[in-house]
């Protein structure tokens, strides 16, 4: 690290403790460290010390512009893991913690926008670069000052980067401590945070009635705001990394009523646009991922609202956000990129859905897997969905074979006979095998013993229909047709041979 003025006479100009000498060597300091992420470990011990006098520094009344040349080095002082000894003490985070406007006393009506912005990006590269549990101490303090802080994030004196800023510290804290459960930062991150942002006025999470989540349709708003939809997808990426594991483990009531909160304004998400379709595809992305999070039981608020005129209606039930999920996966499949980070996130979310809410399953068969009358063409062959996802039961990636094929598996009611039907027994034999299904049994599931309509052509064609390709086929003329007995002999003998030869391996 070259400086142009080094580091122990910055740091004899600091221990004078004069603000004017002390401003003059900073700014020098800041201007040229700017740019700088990587530091020499010859360093470290004079860096330590200077962090040590700018804290003490920082527990001084200041000019302005001393504090915050103070707080521009020690952003650039924390971006060095190695050396954030002093920072990561009780009395130094809460010090950041107070111009950053989370610890009192609270922040003025005006408060220096600068100055909470440079105390939030110290705060952020200590938790970012501090080993798990360093800065343990202050972590529920911290919690709880930010869920205060982001519940005024609205107030018209913050800009943007001061709420992007905030939202950015609690998976930081979260991913440093030891003691905080996701319902504890669940509690402190409530969903109030993303209705404001939506600006949305919906009642207490508890309140589950229908009309509690009712209001004007998504689609009649004007679309978010570049804004808006910014510090929403911050939202969603926190609210992602605190729920993480709320789908693989029980949650109570109240828990519960949390995430159908969530869920409810996660659908308001799903049917919102941003401005710009790519924008509202990655708005989509978070917020499927999201989704694929919460408890499943809690994914009825999917289908909640009213049908209203122009909504989609199955069965007497709205199913606005479930079409609009599949037409995000099938976009996904269009696309045929990275499919197993962009597709699979909501074909799972739909391959759940299907497996618990009866409505939604038949919706989705109807659309996926309507009535079969192609009894001529290989299940993989085609442009309609079905055959698409056929395709992809043979893919490379395992997971994307897998998760391809179980979303076809649960729309045929977990029905084997059902399944070889639409995708044609080579196809199926790999998901079959690995649950031991080969015989033809039916594997477990809480489905509805609705009746499978089949059509005239499909029935007409059944006995024809070759079980391993999955459709009608020429037949063949018989091979051995014309050969003398010793012929046919001696071609069976060459296939003993070869399966002798296969058993060997």
């Amino acid at each position: 690290m070259n400086t142009g003025m080094d580091l122990p006479g910055i740091i004899e100009q600091m221990e004078a403790g004069e603000q004017d000498r002390a401003l003059v060597v900073l700014q020098s300091f800041n201007k040229e460290m700017s740019q700088c992420f990587t530091f020499s470990r010859e360093d470290n011990q004079e860096r330590e010390h200077l962090g040590e006098l700018l804290l003490n520094f920082l527990n001084r009344e200041l000019q302005p512009s001393c504090l915050l040349a103070c707080l521009e080095t020690v952003r650039i002082l924390t971006r060095d893991k190695h050396c954030l000894d002093p920072f990561i003490g009780r009395s130094a985070m809460l010090t950041l913690a107070r111009y950053a406007g989370i610890e009192p006393p609270p922040p003025s009506e005006n408060p220096d926008q600068e100055v909470i912005v440079e105390a939030l990006k110290s705060i952020c590269n200590i938790l970012l670069h501090s080993e798990s549990g360093q800065v343990v101490a202050a972590d529920l303090h911290l919690i709880t000052g930010v869920a205060e802080r982001l519940k005024q994030w609205k107030r018209p004196t913050w800009n943007h980067e001061v709420g992007k800023l905030n939202k950015n510290l609690l998976p930081l804290i979260n991913m440093n401590s030891f003691d905080t459960s996701t319902a504890s930062c669940l509690s402190c991150f409530p969903g109030n945070q993303l209705e404001a942002t939506l600006c949305l006025c919906w009642p207490d999470p508890l309140v589950t009635a229908r009309k509690g989540y009712e209001g004007v349709p998504p689609e009649e708003l004007p679309p978010l705001s570049r804004q808006q939809t910014e510090l929403a997808m911050e939202i969603l990426k926190i609210l992602f990394n605190i729920t993480f594991d709320a789908n693989r483990r029980k949650v109570d009531e109240e828990e519960a009523a949390e995430y159908r909160h969530l869920g409810a304004l996660l659908r308001h998400c799903l049917m919102s646009r941003a401005d710009g379709e790519e924008r509202s595809e990655e708005f989509h992305s978070h917020t499927v991922n999201l989704l694929g999070n919460l408890p499943l039981l809690c994914l009825d608020v999917l289908l909640l609202p009213k049908v209203e005129q122009g909504s989609i209606e199955y069965m007497g039930v709205n199913m606005d956000a479930v079409n609009m999920l599949l037409e995000f996966m099938e976009k996904r499949l269009e696309r045929g990129q990275k499919l197993k980070e962009t597709l699979l996130p909501s074909l799972n979310l739909l391959t759940e859905s299907s497996r618990i809410h009866r409505e939604t399953r038949k919706f989705l068969r109807s659309k996926v897997l309507p009535p079969l009358r192609d009894v001529k063409n290989r299940p993989e062959v085609g442009n309609a969905l079905r055959n698409k996802l056929v395709r992809l039961m043979t893919h490379i990636d395992t997971d994307v074979k897998n998760c391809a094929a179980e979303f076809l598996f649960v729309l045929c009611k977990e029905s084997v006979s059902r399944f070889i039907k639409y995708t044609g027994y080579g196809n199926a034999a790999g998901l079959l095998a690995a649950r031991g299904l080969l015989r033809g049994s039916r594997d477990s599931g809480i489905y509805s013993e609705d009746e499978d309509s089949e059509t005239e052509e499909y029935r007409e064609a059944k006995p024809h229909i070759n079980l391993i390709t999955g459709v009608v086929e020429e037949e063949q003329p018989n091979p051995m047709e014309g050969m003398s007995e010793e012929q046919k002999e001696y071609e069976a003998m060459k296939l003993v041979k070869m399966f002798d030869r296969l058993s060997r391996f």
